[in-house]
């Protein structure tokens, strides 16, 4: 006890308590280590993985008898990662969703908060468009609540393709084969395949003629040589229909004298491309990567959630990448116009911004694809990205700097001339201010013949010197078939799907065997054109592009409150019940029969028959189950093994991507992604693997990584494309 005068004893301070940390949600496990770092303590991030919730796989899961109630269940496998996000919730002093920016990602977070209790009017969510420090910090400062029109939007789009699915599949099952499956979307993409290459069979070419002469006109000491091109014969469009008709024209060229008519000279502008959008960019990279547009998306989550970066750490390199809009943020456009003057020069900057219109039935909610820092250029950061991830960063930065670039000017020269009731011109151009175009190009699915040329000095009543007629016979071309580019295109255009389905689209149609592709090219199969017919027959209104455009739109208005989403599955579902009970009593049994190889069964000695598998076709003996007997089809290319002088095979990996390895497997254990050729390296004597070129041309390329000499060979017309897929 203290005396008088004395100071009573301090009481021990209290151990303050720990306090509980914010969690926040997000869907891929990449996202949540790139903002954990961001974050640091006091935060924990969490991974879903995706859905946690789903309709169930053995069941329709959608109560038509009781207005179309949706039956959720956990999705198998997901029983742990809900376990963890349970434990970190009830430790939690604050919940925070940020699931993708979309309908999937707003879906995602709604069942998440079913789970873990959280009401949906507090303001929970928050939207990240692009995983940097500085984004993620200004979002978590502005959470809102839930969306429940994204995800009404969202259960209405799973319902209508659950019950498209779960009831027609069954029917192809039971009356065509099993495995089949049919969907809203994919059976219109298939159909579009199917009705491309019935207009290229039924096409019937034309035969037309081409007649250009080479002049030459001289001017003082000078003289000019140039190729004007027939354009009409005695007032009318020059159409020459057969040899006979070209020859009778190119005589009369030949004794003919033709002095120029006309002179016009004007200025053509091209103006860049707007910043991506996830349809363009899937289209630019299949056109300049060969990328497939699966392979596109996977490497651009990848840029989008964050790479490790020396030096900097991770970062996420681009804004949200599932978006129709061409739309940039004030605060982007104003740091890319400070940025390109001093980088690319005050010239080939507009003085005002360039603005950009979207498609129409674009739903505008996310900005362009674009880098998400404009000073952090491709080539600085290299080293820190994958082949796949520096080539397609490269093209999205160098479209995002493009496109508030100065167009690119040319100067055009149209020159006519006439003699003996004929007439031809000339059309050249020269390009005289690079703009853009020193930085970036846009491809087209098709070659385009350049019109760059010298541009001859003519006037008026110059006398020109026909020195040579060239005949050329064509005969007119069918439409080319879709490649994967082409055909987001299309589907994009027809309103047919969203940003976030067209890739797993076309890969369902492949992987189910409907489609086929070959040198970038999509085909139907036998089993592609069997169930189109049956879905044009018995469900011509789910195979209908404007039904299926129509319904997107009715998902927008569900999304932004103007329509109740039962009522979408009400308005469908009572006619769409009609037409699958008339298909069920019409459709006879169909028999598909196996294609026969001419590869005995090693086991039976029966012929084996060509099967479709997850990677691909197969040979398996036609007397399964009896003989389970399989093998895999074999294309063996003509190098060697480098290692032992085997023979080499094309094989494919269990993520469906070509490669080539040794037939000695596993005792010689070569394997290389791009496929090796005889070509011996002239400098060091490594083997050369074949790539392709950006235009097409066919590269032989060392590779040893310490010397990567190149030889430009010409392809063959069949060079088959040696592409990454």
């Amino acid at each position: 006890m203290a005396t008088a005068g004395e100071k009573k004893p301090a009481a021990p301070k209290r151990a303050k308590a720990a306090a509980k940390p914010k969690l926040i949600i997000v869907e891929s496990p990449a996202k949540a280590r790139t903002i954990s770092k961001y974050l640091g303590r006091g935060w924990h991030v969490e991974a879903s993985q995706g859905h946690v919730r789903d309709l169930p796989r053995s069941q329709l899961g959608v109560d038509v008898a009781n207005d179309f109630d949706m039956k959720y269940i956990t999705i198998r496998g997901r029983g742990d990662i809900l376990a963890a996000i349970r434990k970190e919730a009830r430790n939690a002093s604050q919940i925070y969703l940020a699931t993708d920016p979309d309908r999937e990602g707003e879906a995602i977070s709604w069942h998440l908060a079913q789970i873990l209790g959280i009401d949906t009017a507090s303001p929970c969510r928050v939207e990240f468009h692009e995983v940097t420090k500085k984004a993620v910090k200004a979002a978590i400062s502005q959470p809102r609540t839930i969306d429940m029109g994204r995800v009404d939007a969202q259960q209405a789009r799973r319902a209508l393709d659950r019950l498209v699915g779960y009831k027609i599949s069954p029917l192809l099952w039971a009356k065509v084969k099993k495995g089949l499956s049919a969907g809203r979307v994919q059976s219109v993409a298939t159909r579009m395949v199917v009705q491309r290459e019935r207009e290229i069979e039924a096409f019937v070419p034309e035969e037309y003629w081409d007649i250009s002469a080479a002049c030459s006109h001289h001017s003082g000491k000078k003289s000019q040589r140039f190729t004007m091109r027939l354009s009409g014969i005695d007032g009318a469009k020059a159409e020459i229909a057969d040899a006979a008709a070209a020859q009778a024209v190119t005589d009369r060229i030949t004794a003919a004298s033709f002095h120029i008519r006309s002179v016009k000279h004007s200025e053509r502008r091209k103006n860049p491309a707007p910043p991506f959008t996830t349809s363009s960019l899937q289209q630019e990279a299949s056109r300049k990567l060969n990328f497939t547009t699966s392979k596109t998306m996977q490497v651009v989550q990848q840029l989008y959630e964050g790479v490790d970066l020396a030096g900097e750490g991770t970062q996420g390199l681009v804004t949200y990448i599932r978006t129709d809009s061409v739309r940039v943020s004030d605060e982007a456009l104003a740091a890319l116009r400070a940025f390109i003057p001093g980088r690319y020069g005050a010239d080939v900057l507009p003085e005002k911004p360039n603005t950009y219109k979207g498609r129409s039935n674009a739903q505008d909610a996310h900005e362009a694809i674009r880098p998400t820092d404009v000073t952090r250029e491709p080539d600085a950061i290299r080293a820190s990205l994958t082949n796949d991830q520096y080539k397609l960063y490269r093209l999205i930065y160098h479209r995002f700097v493009a496109s508030q670039m100065t167009p690119a000017r040319f100067e055009t020269l149209t020159a006519e001339a006439e003699g003996d009731g004929l007439q031809m011109r000339f059309y050249g151009e020269k390009k005289t201010a690079a703009g853009f175009t020193s930085l970036y190009e846009e491809s087209t699915d098709e070659a385009v013949e350049s019109a760059e040329t010298a541009l001859p000095l003519l006037a008026e009543g110059d006398a020109i010197a026909v020195e040579e007629v060239k005949q050329e016979q064509h005969f007119t071309q069918p439409p080319p078939r879709y490649t994967e580019a082409s055909l987001v295109r299309t589907l994009e255009e027809n309103g047919i799907g969203r940003p976030s389905t067209y890739a797993p689209t076309i890969s369902t149609i492949i992987s189910r065997g409907y489609v086929g592709r070959e040198k970038k090219r999509l085909f139907p199969t036998e089993l592609g054109n069997m169930v189109t017919d049956i879905m044009e027959q018995y469900f011509a209104r789910i195979v209908d592009t404007e039904f299926t455009a129509d319904m997107e739109t009715r998902l927008d208005q569900v999304e932004a409150g103007q329509l109740g989403w039962k009522q979408v599955l009400r308005d469908f579902y009572p006619s769409f019940e009609k037409t699958l009970e008339v298909a069920e009593q019409e459709i006879e049994k169909i028999e598909v029969r196996d294609e026969v190889s001419d590869v005995p069964c090693d086991n039976c000695g029966a012929m084996m028959v060509y099967k479709m598998g997850r990677f691909g076709r197969f040979l398996a003996c036609p007397n399964f189950p009896e003989c389970k007997c399989t093998k895999p089809l074999i294309t063996w290319i003509d190098a060697p093994c480098p290692k032992c002088g085997a023979r080499l095979q094309e094989k494919i990996s269990k993520k469906n991507r070509r490669f080539y390895g040794c037939e000695r497997y596993p005792e010689c254990d070569f394997v290389s992604w791009e496929m090796p050729v005889c070509e011996k390296c002239p400098q060091c004597g490594s083997y050369m693997v074949m790539k392709r070129g950006r235009h097409g041309e066919v590269i032989h390329l060392c590779a040893n990584e310490s010397c990567r000499c190149r030889t430009v060979v010409t392809p063959p017309e069949d060079a088959e494309d040696t592409a990454d897929e």
